[in-house]
């Protein structure tokens, strides 16, 4: 057979509250740890947090008397504190959904101007394809740097010709994120973002 699944934190808080409410009578400690594991299947050994539990949220009542600490509970306390409680989440509902509604048309409004165009998507296009070439050139330069002059001048003219080409093209970019601020009002490291321009982007030395 199957063991017995224990009962959860919530269930032995609500049984415990059971035996406040159907009795309406004033219990101690002990009293609690003989009543609740008997009538309500709550083990003695949890009685005391559960009920300390129930102090600190302000369902269950606590004073000490002489040298005793005594415990009670009403149900329109309860009801009370679960009608607190109740708007408590309501107006953290409201204030979540006030943040949802401000973030959406944050949202909404930074899709103006992301549109692909086929001018963006060419210019991208092209800008990979020139700093690709430009990688390319390196390499060979290296892999040739100790070899015929004249062979190093010709790929040292080519990378100066794919470098010149690269920083005409980082001319029109920056014309063009320089025409969105003024056009849209758009920050600069927005703009960046938002077409995936990286930070360090500038002109090729």
């Amino acid at each position: 057979m199957s063991k017995k699944k224990g009962l959860s934190v919530e269930e032995k808080r609500t049984r415990m509250m059971e035996i406040f409410f159907e009795t309406k009578d004033v219990f101690q400690l002990k009293d609690m740890e003989k009543i609740a594991p008997k009538e309500k299947g709550i083990t003695a050994m949890s009685v005391k947090e559960i009920l300390q539990s129930l102090v600190d949220d302000g369902m269950v009542d606590t004073d000490r008397i002489g040298t005793s600490n005594y415990f009670w509970a009403f149900p329109s306390k309860a009801l009370h504190a679960r009608k607190r409680k109740l708007e408590a989440l309501e107006t953290q509902l409201a204030e979540s959904s006030q943040k949802k509604e401000r973030l959406q048309q944050s949202i909404e409004k930074s899709k103006i101007g992301r549109q692909e165009t086929a001018e963006r998507a060419a210019i991208t296009k092209e800008l990979a394809a020139l700093r690709q070439k430009k990688e390319h050139l390196k390499a060979e330069i290296d892999q040739y740097k100790e070899c015929d002059p004249d062979v190093v001048e010709e790929i040292r003219q080519a990378n100066k010709v794919a470098k010149e080409a690269a920083n005409r093209w980082t001319d029109n970019i920056f014309a063009i994120k320089s025409w969105a601020k003024r056009k849209f009002g758009f920050e600069e490291n927005r703009i960046d973002k938002s077409f995936g321009i990286p930070e360090d982007f500038d002109y090729i030395d």
